[in-house]
């Protein structure tokens, strides 16, 4: 499985301004966004859930081989499995959760697997971030921009609300595709939604992209 620009826009952006003691990844596929919040964090748990096996297998080696392999910890299980017996509450939940996109169609089994909904539904994710996160903790996903308003809707009805939200567009004249959300427990009303363009031309990178994820690339 390749890395993909939604895993790094998410784990570049998420805020950590609440100093999180305790992470989890839901689907981390190959762990990136959980070895990225390693890398800006100071978090001393940081857990990753990922039902797939051969995604699972590459997580546990990069994670192995990775500057903070005594931080990180995958677990080879569903959503549902993982939440049945709850024993942490964590200050940061984080989700690249995959989806269908009708523009996308694969027969690679293990990659459609990866962007069906029906493997994580939303609302799943929501009832499980609800569960886990503690009192001041932070849920931060990428979701396509068309969901957003259900998505908000979905997860007022469990009482998180968001604080940020950035819109992400290929370029200038593309429509917008994602969108990154950050929710707690406290409403907050007056926040400022922004947006992110990461491309001007093939391979010509914004400032704004290049500033939020300088930290990760070898190069641009």
């Amino acid at each position: 499985m390749k890395i993909g620009t939604d895993g790094v826009l998410l784990g570049a952006w998420t805020p950590i301004s609440n100093n999180p003691y305790s992470i989890l990844d839901i689907g981390t596929g190959t762990g990136v966004i959980a070895l990225m919040l390693a890398q800006r964090s100071h978090a001393e748990q940081i857990d990753a859930l990922e039902i797939d096996e051969n995604a699972y297998e590459q997580s546990v080696d990069n994670f192995e081989n990775s500057p903070w392999s005594d931080r990180l910890f995958c677990y080879h299980a569903g959503l549902d499995e993982f939440i049945e017996e709850p024993e942490d509450e964590y200050d940061l939940i984080i989700s690249n959760p995959p989806f269908y996109s009708e523009d996308y169609k694969s027969d690679n089994e293990q990659r459609a697997l990866a962007r069906f909904q029906e493997a994580m539904p939303f609302e799943d994710l929501i009832e499980a971030a609800d569960l886990l996160l503690s009192e001041n903790g932070v849920f931060s996903v990428i979701i396509p921009f068309k969901e957003e308003r259900s998505f908000l809707a979905l997860a007022k009805e469990y009482e998180l609300y968001p604080f940020k939200i950035t819109r992400v567009k290929g370029t200038p004249t593309s429509e917008t595709k994602r969108t990154l959300l950050a929710f707690s427990r406290k409403e907050i009303l007056d926040f400022v939604i922004d947006e992110l363009i990461i491309e001007t031309a093939r391979h010509a990178y914004t400032p704004e992209y290049i500033e939020l994820t300088k930290d990760f690339y070898l190069k641009f």
